[in-house]
């Protein structure tokens, strides 16, 4: 049995998120990029049985990327969260629907006012099992848009931590969710 965390606990009681690539045992993991990473994390952060996030850089082309590199749009990185889950509790598909509800997955390299490749949208699948999800997904939800979903599904590669101030940034200063976050 999975332990769940305390949502009533202090902010900085909760497990630290991974470094290694290692989750808590019997959990699997799933990165996503849809904007700015903060409110990305606090989204996920708010589903049951969600037990650790991390914000960080994933899909680029450099080691050990920084913000400040990442901003400057010469790392190739997106910035993402990486999603600690209890499959008994949620389902990936619940994650997913999560995703498209959080951004506008047809808007390219751009989140309300957020510029850049580091703000595009993608799904960084960790298993044959979620590349085979997410595209169900992303088709299911073609469906009820106009416009098309432009969210990149590409495997999961090393995923680098964000600086700590990054970390449950809204959280820690008191804010529910970005204003651009849609619902």
């Amino acid at each position: 049995m999975l332990k769940l965390r305390n949502r009533n606990a202090a902010a900085g009681s909760a497990p630290a998120p991974p470094f290694e690539g290692h989750g808590p045992a019997g959990a699997e993991r799933a990165t996503f990029a849809a904007g700015c990473f903060w409110g990305v994390e606090a989204a996920f952060r708010q589903i049951d049985g969600v037990l650790q996030t991390a914000v960080g850089y994933t899909g680029g082309h450099v080691s050990d990327p920084t913000y400040e590199r990442v901003g400057l749009h010469r790392t190739g990185h997106a910035e993402a969260v990486e999603v600690w889950f209890d499959p008994a509790q949620v389902s990936y598909a619940q994650l997913l629907q999560t995703f498209w509800r959080i951004h506008n997955p047809a808007t390219r390299n751009r989140q309300g006012l957020d510029l850049g490749s580091q703000y595009r949208s993608a799904i960084f699948y960790h298993d044959a099992g979620q590349y085979e999800a997410a595209i169900a997904s992303r088709d299911a939800e073609q469906q009820s848009r106009r416009r098309k979903i432009v969210t990149q599904i590409t495997p999961a590669s090393a995923f680098y931590r964000a600086e700590e101030y990054h970390q449950r940034y809204l959280e820690k200063h008191g804010h529910p969710g970005c204003a651009a976050t849609i619902q």
